[in-house]
């Protein structure tokens, strides 16, 4: 196991590196830019669009709303808890500052690649529509970068085990057993019950559950999250200062907390935001792919939001809480660092509710990912590994409730940007393509999408 850990953690090292940074944050500035910066000025048309959109208008398995609630299930987990206290844990409070910064450009590569996934999207041998970054290689880039897509593929069938199966039920065993009591074995069981009675409906029943579950935890936690902030009022514009200040200088040693050079803000607040809103990684158009939606750019306003409620909204809000209440010194990392910034605030109250979130977040991370995981399976192997793939999913959930957190968080973390860097290649290469759509749509007043699926 130790072999194993060298090993990953060699390969962590490097996907995580520099390049990485670059290459992520060089691609969302790129399309940005591309885009004229379009992802950031029609925000408001993108909720009025998230708002019409929970009756479809066209051809697809789910509503555009439940196309961005499963996408959404999937990004709301660990990271908005555990891994914004991890980023500010070892990256100080600087960290938050560049999840932001990772947010402002992820939006426009996530309009980007929802974009991208339902213009180059197909059906299946059952009907059903399908799509994403291995798509939209295969159909938009050519048969000479086939390869591409097929590596997509694979790692994100085997990270789906990671990130989105293993860490999200290791995360709900260890908060339970801490706060309550619960055996993890126990939890393990209850999960695979719990995923197995959602999943095995495949991607309308996975839709209807996060169209219900996401919007109803989402606001519970931002709510809970800005009560503790009103408590720490006093604290809050230091807050923002030290946010803004240790984001361009080293943040010292204090109390428990070890101190940070900036590229540890920089490399965690990057890392841990696309965790968190996984813009860039490809994830996220797999289930907008679905979505019964008028066209491209329709679906790419509403998929953008992903990544500003994720980040801008909820991940600030844990962020904000953990530096205001002043637990960031406390030496706590991860989940226990949230719990107790929560508890510090809310004596009795605050940590129940952490663990009550954590667990809600996750499962539906769980629900969310399993879809991923499985059209990355059914592009290499056909509709036949669906059914393989999902009770594969259901015994998965029990071991990594079971197994050692450490390993899991660097597996996670490594596969992520395995996937990541496929995908970017492919954003770049398509963006002539976006540019287009975007062009055409906002020329025509969102004719041209109207004409399109017309033509349907």
């Amino acid at each position: 196991m130790e072999a194993l850990n060298s090993i990953v953690g060699a390969v962590n090292g490097v996907v995580w590196g520099p390049m990485m940074l670059v290459l992520i944050l060089g691609v969302g500035f790129f399309l940005q830019v591309g885009l004229k910066f379009m992802p950031i000025r029609k925000l408001g048309m993108g909720f009025g669009l998230m708002f019409k959109g929970r009756e479809g208008t066209g051809e697809g398995q789910i509503t555009p709303f439940n196309a961005l609630m499963t996408a959404l299930s999937a990004t709301i987990g660990t990271g908005n808890i555990a891994g914004v206290a991890t980023a500010v844990f070892l990256g100080g409070p600087g960290a938050l500052f560049w999840m932001w910064m990772t947010a402002l450009v992820g939006m426009a590569t996530k309009y980007s690649e929802a974009v991208c996934a339902v213009k180059f999207r197909e059906r299946d041998e059952e009907g059903n529509y399908v799509g994403g970054p291995m798509y939209y290689i295969k159909n938009g880039l050519g048969a000479k970068w086939a390869w591409l897509g097929v590596a997509f593929a694979v790692f994100g069938s085997i990270a789906a085990f990671g990130i989105g199966n293993g860490v999200q039920a290791n995360g709900v065993a260890q908060v339970l057993e801490t706060n309550f009591g619960f055996n993890p074995s126990i939890t393990g069981i209850v999960l695979m019950v719990l995923t197995g009675a959602v999943i095995l409906g495949g991607i309308t029943r996975i839709g209807a559950v996060a169209g219900k579950l996401v919007p109803f935890m989402a606001v519970s936690y931002i709510v809970a999250g800005l009560i503790v902030l009103i408590i720490n009022a006093d604290a809050i514009g230091d807050a923002f200062a030290m946010v803004f200040t240790y984001a361009f200088t080293p943040s010292a040693a204090e109390g428990g907390f070890a101190g940070a050079a900036v590229w540890a803000a920089i490399r965690f607040g990057v890392a841990r935001g696309v965790f968190s809103n996984e813009a860039g990684l490809g994830s996220a158009p797999i289930a907008h792919a679905a979505a019964e939606t008028k066209g491209p750019v329709n679906q790419g306003l509403i998929a953008m939001l992903g990544t500003f409620i994720d980040t801008i909204i909820v991940c600030s809000i844990t962020g904000l809480a953990i530096i205001a209440s002043g637990a960031w010194t406390s030496g706590e990392s991860g989940a226990a660092l949230t719990s107790l910034a929560f508890e510090t605030s809310l004596p009795g109250f605050g940590g129940y509710l952490i663990a009550i979130a954590l667990s809600i977040f996750a499962f539906t991370t769980i629900l969310g990912w399993s879809y991923y995981g499985e059209k990355c399976m059914e592009f290499l192997f056909g509709v036949k590994v669906m059914l393989p793939y999902r009770i594969l999913w259901i015994i998965a959930i029990y071991f990594g409730a079971t197994a050692d957190l450490g390993f899991i968080w660097l597996l996670a973390d490594t596969l992520n940007a395995m996937m990541a860097i496929p995908n970017l290649i492919a954003l770049a290469l398509l963006s002539p393509i976006v540019f287009k759509v975007t062009k055409e749509f906002f020329a025509t007043g969102g004719k041209s999408e109207e004409a399109g699926h017309a033509a349907e």
